[in-house]
Order: C-alpha cells, then sequence, then structure tokens
C-alpha cells in the first residue's frame, strides 16, 4: 500500500441489467439505498459510496459464477430479520441464513440476476476477528 491508496475508498459500484427500474427499486426498498436519479441508468445513494445500474439495452447479462455484491449488518439477529424481510417479499433466496468461518450469511438474487451477500463478521471465527473492524 503507498501513502495515496491508504486514504482511497469505495467511490461506486456500476453494473448492468435488463430491468433497471426493477433491480433499481429493490436496492430502494431492501437496502436502503435512496434514488438519486432515473434514467437509462439510475443512481441510488449509500452511505459512502452510490451504486449506478445502467440499462443493458436489450443485452443479456450474464454473471460470472459466484460474482456477487455484499452489505454487512451488525449482528446475526440483524441478518436473520432482513432475511426474512426478504424472504416475505419474494425476493430470490438463494441460501438461508448459514454460520460461515468469515460470519453468518445468505444469498439473494436481485432483479436483473445481481447475487447479494447479506452478512454479518459478529461471529466470526477468532481467527478472522482481526482481519476487519467490528
Amino acid at each position: 500500500m503507498t501513502d495515496i491508496t491508504t486514504s482511497m475508498k469505495l467511490n461506486h459500484m456500476s453494473f448492468p441489467s435488463s430491468d433497471v427500474s426493477a433491480t433499481a427499486t429493490f436496492f430502494e426498498n431492501h437496502l436502503g439505498c435512496t434514488v438519486a436519479a432515473r434514467g437509462t441508468s439510475w443512481f441510488l445513494k449509500r452511505p459512502g459510496f452510490d451504486i449506478v445500474i445502467d440499462d443493458a439495452a436489450g443485452h443479456p447479462v450474464e454473471w460470472p459464477h459466484n460474482f456477487h455484491i455484499g452489505f454487512e449488518l451488525a449482528s446475526l439477529d440483524e441478518v436473520r430479520a432482513l432475511y426474512e424481510q426478504m424472504a416475505g417479499a419474494g425476493v430470490v433466496m438463494k441460501t438461508g441464513v448459514f454460520k460461515h468461518e468469515r460470519g453468518s450469511r445468505f444469498f439473494c438474487e436481485v432483479p436483473g440476476g445481481v447475487l447479494v451477500e447479506i452478512n454479518t463478521r459478529s461471529d466470526a471465527d477468532e481467527k478472522y476477528r482481526g482481519t476487519f473492524d467490528l
């Protein structure tokens, strides 16, 4: 790491969707994003970074195996509560909540095919506790 990259932070994520409106609505309804602009691309705001969802313009969107974006919650109870909320709303759940050595998590699919991981590191194995901030 250099002095320049030490202070660097995530600015935005940008990815295509075959249904920009449905994808953006998922992020707004389930992940607390606010919509900043609509058009062929939708701009969503999160504390600390933005998400840009671009219209795939009729091209099929194919994601590499296991490509996903992750969001972290403070506790396992919060992970379970969000899982129940999303499942109850008909979100396509790819897994249940499961324990992983780096913390409990689940995976779901956003309209448009993006895989999302919701996790907590509050219950990570001890050997991983020094590798991130809680």
